[in-house]
């Protein structure tokens, strides 16, 4: 009887260890899986800090002073251009299947549109792609000839060129870039109720 209690109490103790050890192997597991979780965490963060850290770098930027009106050509040293001096009446946001003039795009820039501009030639389902981007306010689309990229993103002071719409850095730009408070010169202005004559129409004076 002593001898049957005995060997009882044993396999008690002996069950006893058993789930101790079970519960400390449960713990040391879920303490590595969120340790793992803390690291993959870590590291996301910083490929997303990194690679926002390359577009940003990879922009183009000027230093044009808002508010000046001429008529007229203008010549601009970007291409597209990305400010300065421009007409006083700005280009209406939107999608445009021929080049509209410099001048008002970049009056239009002024109010806070970014300028999506693509080489002539340019793939069907690039062009899809471009449209389907453009497809919001404050957003331009027209093809620009002689551009030597296939797509250029302009902003007030900013531009960023792109060898396929489908580059994730043109959501990018765009996210950063239209109507921003911080790079719009006149923040709040329409990018409607303006023009939306193309460049075949003078509407510019003096073409």
């Amino acid at each position: 009887m002593q001898k049957a209690r005995k060997e009882e109490r044993q396999e008690r103790q002996a069950a006893q260890r058993e789930a101790h050890a079970r519960r400390k192997r449960r713990k040391a597991l879920m303490s590595r899986g969120v340790w793992v979780l803390v690291g993959l965490g870590a590291a996301f963060l910083a490929y997303r800090s990194y690679t926002g850290g390359q577009w940003v770098e990879a922009v183009r930027t000027a230093s044009y002073t808002a508010g000046m009106h001429a008529a007229g050509r203008i010549n601009y040293l970007e291409s597209p251009p990305v400010g300065g001096t421009h007409h006083a009446v700005w280009q209406n946001c939107g999608i445009y299947e021929v080049p509209v003039h410099n001048e008002h795009a970049v009056h239009s820039l002024e109010h806070g549109a970014v300028w999506i501009t693509y080489r002539p030639g340019l793939p069907a389902d690039q062009v899809q792609r471009l449209k389907e981007a453009a497809a919001d306010d404050f957003l331009l689309l027209s093809p620009y000839p002689g551009l030597t990229d296939q797509v250029v993103v302009s902003a007030w002071n900013h531009q960023l060129t792109l060898d396929d719409a489908s580059d994730p850095r043109l959501e990018q730009f765009i996210a950063r870039y239209k109507n921003n408070p911080d790079t719009t010169p006149e923040f709040g202005a329409p990018c409607a109720g303006g023009t939306s004559a193309s460049a075949a129409v003078d509407t510019i004076g003096g073409l």
